[in-house]
């Protein structure tokens, strides 16, 4: 609500330009019709934000791409977080490109685990193929590509509850993987997350982002691992700025620090 009010008092002040950065598009995982009747939440938010007379929005890893679509006609940019999940790992002792795969905790997420191997130079992708009987509650998953003595680098958009991430570690490590490291943009962390992270051995280090501030999860997962995101929002404002094009921020080569 605070957003929609922000937005509409640039407009009443003569702003010549509004231009809206959300980190975490909330109700983005609502981006779809799963009950009769039931409401697209993310739909409804998008909408909400047009309506107030925004110019232009940025976003960081949406839960999904369709969403772009329900900002009508309004310019969306959709960062991503995989260069700066591929900066933290290439500087990590273990990491060799020829000994690590990139994994997807589902079908969906298979696109993202491309351009991070790609990214890496990691030739092997790794799907996870689940099947979910609640939010939250995975009932079985099993693994398409070999893991065997590899690193695997799971990848993925957000971590809430923790339950799949956990049991795609364990499924890893008994498969034969080396170690298993997470990357998750969006750490939400809702309980009992915390609990299982840190019951996890499998799992040797969970990276997020601070779009969600994370002082007070930091503190009790002591395997968490959070990058900021100033840099990127800083770039993208400074393209803004300038009337510059955005496309370098999305380009596949690791860029330095």
């Amino acid at each position: 609500m605070e957003l929609l009010i922000l937005i509409r008092k640039m407009r009443l002040s003569n702003a010549k330009q509004v231009t809206v950065i959300v980190p975490f598009f909330a109700y983005a995982r609502q981006d779809r019709r799963t009950e009769l009747r039931g409401p697209i939440s993310a739909s409804a938010v998008a909408r909400m934000i047009v309506q107030m007379g925004v110019d232009r929005v940025t976003t960081l890893d949406l839960h999904s791409k369709q969403i772009q679509g329900f900002f009508d006609n309004v310019p969306l940019d959709n960062l991503s977080m995989s260069h700066e999940f591929a900066r933290y790992i290439r500087d990590q002792p273990w990491f060799h490109p020829e000994e690590a795969v990139v994994v997807s905790p589902d079908a969906g997420g298979v696109e993202r685990a491309r351009t991070l191997a790609d990214i890496l130079g990691v030739g092997g992708i790794v799907t996870i193929v689940k099947r979910r009987i609640a939010a939250g509650k995975v009932e079985t998953m099993q693994t398409v590509g070999e893991v065997r003595g590899l690193s695997c680098i799971i990848v993925d958009d957000m971590i809430d509850t923790g339950g799949t991430l956990v049991k795609a570690c364990e499924l890893l490590k008994e498969l034969g993987a080396a170690r298993v490291f997470a990357c998750c943009t969006h750490g939400i962390l809702t309980d009992p997350c915390t609990d299982r992270i840190n019951g996890c051995d499998a799992l040797e280090e969970l990276v997020v982002s601070d779009s969600i501030p994370q002082a007070f999860h930091q503190k009790n997962i002591p395997k968490l691992k959070v990058l900021t995101i100033a840099p990127l929002i800083a770039a993208v404002i400074d393209k803004y700025m300038h009337e510059q094009s955005v496309s370098l921020l999305f380009s596949g080569a690791l860029k330095s620090k």
